[in-house]
């Protein structure tokens, strides 16, 4: 990375970059990650986490030349974290099962907020896609107490904020419509949560299955030499209900 950063024989595109123009490049290679993972591609898994890697030592190299910080001084502030938050493993705490453990971590992580002067909240990414984050926040909030005893609270909370933003469309309100929409996902994420699944994956799934299923009516329509805009709506709902029900079989 030093070499690639030499004023004199480095990489012209990499000595432009600093920290804000690299990180939606580490965003990206993340992102990158995560899909090798739910595509079970071990080679490319290989690949993407060498290229996340780099991102690291990228922003690693822009701070030592900053006068900040090196790469050992990150290892040795991660291995100084995990030291602190498992000290079932690293002293003389006992921790009985995963459950326990999570609750742990997040008592030890409340502690060092505290010891920073943070807010319960404030150390939840702003970067983070909005699923995401609202899980985040939802679940934060909850470990303090504000929630709901169980999933039924949470789920009364989706119609009431449902009957809030119909009252908003009634009115054509435009910012007040977003916001009550805003409201209605938030709500879908906290009954997730209660739920046990992750919102984000969860619409993964939706966005992949609503894919398969327009590619699916694209196919039958070819299959006839025609394009889905030369079909009308009617036609274009039951194909894809056939294609619901040719996909799920």
């Amino acid at each position: 990375m030093s070499a690639l950063r030499d004023p004199e024989k480095g990489c012209p595109w990499d000595l432009e970059q600093d920290f804000s123009t690299i990180a939606p490049h580490t965003i990206e290679e993340a992102y990158e990650v995560a899909d090798a993972i739910e595509r079970n591609n071990l080679s490319d898994l290989r690949d993407e986490l060498g290229d996340l890697l780099f991102q690291v030592v990228f922003h690693a190299q822009l701070a030592a030349e900053a006068g900040h910080f090196d790469f050992a001084e990150v290892v040795t502030a991660l291995a100084d974290k995990m030291t602190r938050r498992h000290p079932h493993v690293f002293a003389d705490a006992n921790v009985e099962d995963a459950t326990e453990q999570t609750i742990a971590w997040e008592a030890q992580k409340a502690d060092e907020r505290q010891t920073r002067d943070q807010g319960v909240l404030d150390d939840v990414p702003r970067a983070l896609p909005a699923l995401r984050r609202a899980a985040k926040l939802g679940s934060r909030a909850a470990s303090v107490g504000f929630d709901w005893p169980g999933a039924a609270g949470a789920r009364e909370k989706i119609d009431e904020e449902l009957s809030e933003l119909d009252a908003e469309i009634s009115g054509d309100n435009k910012p007040a419509i977003e916001r009550e929409a805003g409201d209605v996902l938030l709500a879908i994420v906290n009954l997730a949560r209660h739920l046990q699944f992750d919102p984000e994956t969860a619409l993964q799934g939706a966005n992949n299955r609503f894919r398969d299923r327009f590619r699916h009516i694209e196919q039958q329509l070819a299959g006839q030499g025609r394009r889905p805009e030369e079909a009308d709506l009617a036609e274009l709902e039951a194909l894809w209900q056939a294609a619901k029900q040719a996909l799920r079989s």
